[in-house]
């Protein structure tokens, strides 16, 4: 199969698709792969290094689009990309088309079978895909919050650690998957006092167990977040439900009630967030202020640091994809985990989750 890596053009992403181990793993099965030069440059790997891997260097995405068969990338394709794509093509990618409805017609009109590396699941049920991005942007989140709590940057003027003599910041976690497993555990190594809510209780013992007491848990409920957010000096949404829309956790009317210039960090924006009151960010102009509270909304958090996100990306992408490059949407078949994956299909979204939020 012809598989393609364009270079990724949301705004500040520097992460790619195949990084040139991947593309090594993918030409030793079989398969030629075209990069579009200069999509490695923000892992520091030049068009010279993707040869050398075996790779076929090609001037332009539009090359790419027009020869290759499947096309992996990193982010959804914006809308100069998905009017390339056509129906003998699969998209192997993050689509999070729930709050893109735009996105999701482009890539129904354009005919293409696109597989969304975030409903993509293993046999436990988890989201094998998105986990590295997961555990990325929630160590992140509090590298996020604590610049953003700084005063220059408009926020509160609290050290998350704190100093002898002085308290720590108080963060709260609203969720206790993946994102809020790492936030957590940055926030409690940075001496931050952290609570942690979530709706399961197995999960609260799970944290209870992995933290041996060195934070708090709580049973989600509109009370405890309340309650909780009102002390808060930062947030953290780390809420999701595969394919869906994340629901909004935190009101606008919330925000009455907590610190002023305390911070809100939305790990949930590519599913439209879990704050009512939040919209994506980029890199380049982070947060902004709504009712005297900072939020940070940036949509492709992993990108800031594209060399470990690429490659742990890849670690997690490379077997399934190169199931789809053997096989052809047939691996969805035999696959359910990757099946699960399959969101966009002749003209049709085809993931339940995903229909149901786009409706």
């Amino acid at each position: 199969m012809r598989v393609g890596v364009p270079k990724e053009i949301k705004d500040h992403e520097y992460r790619v698709g195949l990084t040139p181990g991947a593309v090594r793993e993918y030409v030793a099965r079989g398969h030629q792969v075209l990069v579009e030069t200069g999509a490695g440059a923000g892992i520091a790997a030049d068009d010279s290094v993707y040869k050398q891997a075996g790779a076929t260097i090609v001037p332009t995405a539009q090359e790419v689009f027009a020869t290759a068969q499947m096309i992996v990338k990193v982010k959804e394709p914006q809308p100069s990309e998905w009017i390339q794509l056509r129906e003998d093509q699969i998209l192997f990618t993050y689509l999070h088309l729930a709050p893109d409805p735009e996105q999701a017609k482009g890539l129904m009109a354009s005919g293409v079978t696109a597989v969304a590396y975030e409903t993509v699941t293993d046999r436990g049920g988890g989201l094998p895909l998105l986990a590295p991005m997961s555990e990325v942007a929630g160590r992140l989140a509090i590298e996020a919050a604590g610049s953003a709590l700084m005063a220059p940057n408009g926020g509160r003027g609290v050290l998350l650690g704190g100093v002898p003599g002085v308290s720590p910041a108080e963060v709260v976690v609203l969720g206790g998957g993946v994102v809020g497993t790492h936030a957590a555990r940055m926030a409690v190594g940075l001496g931050a006092s952290v609570t942690v809510i979530d709706r399961s209780l197995p999960r609260l013992r799970e944290l209870d167990e992995l933290f041996q007491g060195r934070i708090r848990t709580r049973f989600s409920t509109l009370e405890a977040i309340e309650q909780e957010i009102a002390q808060a000096d930062a947030v953290i949404g780390a809420v999701l439900i595969p394919g869906a829309s994340a629901p909004k956790l935190v009101t606008r009317d919330m925000l009455s009630s907590m610190k002023q210039r305390a911070v809100l960090v939305d790990v949930a924006i590519d599913q439209g967030g879990c704050f009512e009151t939040s919209h994506a960010t980029t890199h380049a102009s982070p947060t902004y202020e709504v009712d005297g509270v900072i939020h940070y909304c940036v949509a492709n958090m992993p990108g800031a640091v594209p060399l470990t996100s690429s490659h742990a990306l890849n670690n997690a992408t490379l077997p399934y994809g190169l199931a789809l490059a053997d096989k052809g949407i047939a691996a969805c078949e035999e696959d359910p985990g990757l099946g699960a994956g399959l969101n966009v299909r002749a003209g049709k979204i085809v993931n339940e989750a995903v229909a149901r939020s786009l409706a």
